[in-house]
């Protein structure tokens, strides 16, 4: 009886996670768009505040003692916290480039790559039922892609990139955990301020840094509040990612994630 309980206890933990991203994942991808929109924010930097404030918020957390911290060999960490960059630039770069529907079911596709990296790389078996889902999904981004009216070849090679990157990200994060035997908050706290480092080098590369559309440009007070509030939001996408994939798995983690 006991055993029954403390499984349905952990089920019911998975079902209030899942449904937190969801819930953060809806607000930032319409969020993120409403700033490039009205705001012309520069990609990459919001990025950077997003990096920045997931590590605050870590570090918040660890001070409270809500985790304690582990020390990492950086090297183990390098490829996962330069992929962590790829993702969210590219994710947001096809968010800029793209239509909220073409975004969000181009997303799609990072369920049948995840699988695909798992199985030839990680020697990982998948039932035929899950096999057979990818048909659909697959079909479905390929139609909508060429029949969209308002198809954009940058914004396609831009959402190809960020599902390729994400894939990898996305596997690396559950092997990574495994790995160094670490949380998701553990994991994340060292590894956000050493994306965010990588980051910071190649933003002044790519945008402007001063002046107007630069990041300590002369913004309006509601555009720094509404960065920041992508930042706040940003923050707990990137926990519950981490907390999703830890307790469950990458492809779990992607079919809640592409249903908004």
């Amino acid at each position: 009886m006991a055993s029954l309980v403390d499984r349905l206890r952990g089920h019911g933990r998975i079902a209030v996670g899942l449904l937190f991203n969801l819930l953060v994942s809806i607000c930032i991808v319409f969020l993120n768009k409403w700033i490039y929109v009205h705001h012309g924010f520069p990609n990459m930097s919001l990025t950077l505040v997003h990096f920045v404030v997931t590590w605050l918020g870590l570090y918040i957390c660890q001070k409270l003692d809500i985790f304690a911290p582990k020390s990492l060999p950086p090297s183990r960490v390098f490829l996962l916290a330069l992929s962590f960059c790829g993702f969210v630039v590219f994710t947001n770069l096809s968010l800029q480039n793209n239509t909220i529907g073409t975004y969000q079911l181009a997303k799609a596709m990072t369920t049948p790559v995840i699988i695909a990296i798992q199985t030839f790389c990680y020697q990982k078996t998948f039932s035929t039922r899950i096999q057979l889902t990818l048909i659909p999904i697959t079909l479905g981004v390929i139609l909508n892609s060429y029949y969209d009216v308002k198809f954009n070849f940058l914004g396609m090679v831009f959402a190809a990139l960020g599902v390729l990157v994400t894939s990898l990200y996305q596997v690396w994060v559950g092997a990574k955990q495994h790995e160094l035997q670490v949380n998701s908050m553990q994991l994340l706290y060292y590894q956000a301020p050493m994306s965010s480092a990588m980051l910071l080098v190649a933003v002044p590369f790519f945008e402007p840094v001063f002046g107007e559309g630069g990041i300590f440009g002369p913004w309006s007070v509601s555009a720094l509040l509404m960065v920041l509030l992508s930042g706040v939001i940003a923050f707990m996408v990137n926990l519950s990612i981490y907390w999703i994939i830890g307790n469950t798995s990458p492809v779990t983690n992607e079919v809640i994630g592409w249903v908004p």
